[in-house]
């Protein structure tokens, strides 16, 4: 157990407690990290900020049921990973009933400004190049190689989050990785940014 996985699981401890300041302190530790993760699978920083508050709050909701503090991390991923899917299917519902719904640019993710147009213009073309790429991934490769890369969680942790065995994950990884290093505009992209 690392020192922040042992300070990560004595805010749990303090957070199931009733200690107000501990709660705060997980959700500062991981904000971050869920909202890029729904930023991303969403690709709208309004849905993504609606996501990573309803998260949090079930987090807030289902800590005194967390058997293993030490767990807490993948468990996190595994509520946001379940929002996530929840809005994806409440949203192809409200699609296919024909409701309008806001659109916004689903091109990029926008964590910071830059003044630079040609870095702008080279971040775009990755994440557009990033999304061609994952949607030629299989479902179980896609999620397995966005947790590993995007969300940089290892590979117990997938394997936690996605309820599968750490050799699954790994062969899912694998065959991601493969496809990635068949794709030689996105490599050439990745070494320019």
């Amino acid at each position: 157990m690392t020192d922040n996985d042992y300070q990560v699981s004595e805010l749990v401890e303090k957070a199931r407690s009733g200690d107000r300041d501990a709660l705060d302190q997980l959700v500062s530790l991981f904000h971050a990290d869920i909202f890029r993760m729904t930023c991303y699978r969403t690709r709208s920083q309004t849905d993504a900020e609606d996501l990573t508050q309803d998260i949090f709050m079930q987090m807030i909701k289902s800590l005194p049921g967390l058997k293993d503090a030490g767990r807490f991390r993948p468990w996190l991923f595994r509520i946001a990973l379940n929002r996530v899917n929840d809005f994806h299917r409440k949203k192809s519902i409200i699609d296919f009933f024909g409701t309008p719904t806001e659109v916004e640019d689903a091109g990029h993710i926008r964590t910071e400004s830059y003044d630079n147009p040609g870095e702008n213009l080279m971040r775009k073309e990755f994440w557009k190049q990033f999304h061609g790429f994952t949607k030629g991934l299989s479902r179980w490769e896609r999620e397995i190689f966005i947790l590993r890369f995007l969300d940089n969680l290892e590979i117990k942790e997938i394997a936690k989050v996605l309820k599968k065995n750490e050799n699954t994950v790994k062969t899912h990884l694998y065959r991601a990785l493969k496809k990635f290093r068949q794709t030689p505009e996105l490599r050439d992209l990745l070494k320019e940014t």
